[in-house]
């Protein structure tokens, strides 16, 4: 098996008013995440996001508003996973985007990779995550002007 690369994509799938999709990882019963993976060599940012998304979820990103954020997040592989990169490898980049659907969609899980999948007010998909970089920027889309509150 090739090794990961320490680039990834995380999405956030919304709707307007701010419902976010969590996915619960199979691997990790409990933890619930939005849509992330690793970008395959050669692949732009934007066509990881788009096939993660399919990947994850059966949704088709460029159908509906995909945005890359404008930033990214550094953190330190979390130890159960180590093993997926290069040896000596400890950090990941993650680019964050947002993919906004009209309203909250059926998805269809990637098998062995998720158990379940919920819509959850901004509020409560935050605190519902694992990871502090995917909770952080589902408090971001809670906090961008012109977006009702739920």
């Amino acid at each position: 098996m090739a090794h990961k690369l320490p680039v990834s994509v995380l999405v956030v799938i919304h709707t307007p008013d701010r419902q976010v999709l969590l996915l619960e990882r199979a691997d990790h019963p409990g933890w619930w995440q939005s849509v992330t993976g690793s970008q395959d060599p050669g692949e732009t940012l934007l066509e990881t996001a788009v096939r993660e998304v399919r990947e994850e979820t059966g949704l088709d990103a460029r159908r509906h508003e995909l945005r890359d954020w404008g930033y990214r997040n550094v953190y330190e592989i979390y130890d159960c996973y180590r093993h997926r990169y290069a040896p000596g490898t400890t950090h990941n980049t993650e680019h964050v985007f947002g993919l906004r659907l009209p309203e909250a969609l059926p998805v269809t899980l990637a098998p062995g990779e998720h158990l379940a999948w919920r819509w959850l007010p901004w509020r409560e998909a935050a605190e519902q995550c694992f990871s502090p970089s995917n909770a952080e920027a589902i408090r971001r889309l809670g906090g961008q002007a012109g977006a009702t509150d739920s």
